[in-house]
């Protein structure tokens, strides 16, 4: 698993860098979003890739088994972050230039 995770992470750094070298604004805007993507892969492979481990705790739950929160939580931050950095430069994208 973290083996397809890293490549997934290779390939995402890779297409982002040569999309980020294009010209085109177009490119720029996509490669910014499949970099920031990889960063967000590459955060939360950073807290263990544990199969179907619970997040919740019981009485019967045993720590060293459950999945780290705050990967998790970094990841949905830089979610948001991106969607509002994504959203900022497709408006300078359209703004009509003088």
């Amino acid at each position: 698993m973290e083996f397809f995770v890293a490549v997934t992470i290779g390939i995402l750094v890779a297409a982002g860098i040569y999309r980020l070298l294009g010209g085109c604004k177009v490119d720029i805007i996509i490669g910014l979003i499949l970099l920031s993507q990889a960063a967000n892969l590459i955060i939360l492979a950073s807290g263990g890739l544990k199969h179907n481990a619970s997040a919740l705790m019981d009485e019967n739950t045993d720590p060293a088994t459950l999945a780290d929160p705050l990967p998790q939580a970094l990841v949905l931050t830089a979610i948001v972050i991106g969607f509002g950095i994504l959203a900022f430069l497709l408006t300078l994208l359209i703004r009509p230039s003088k």
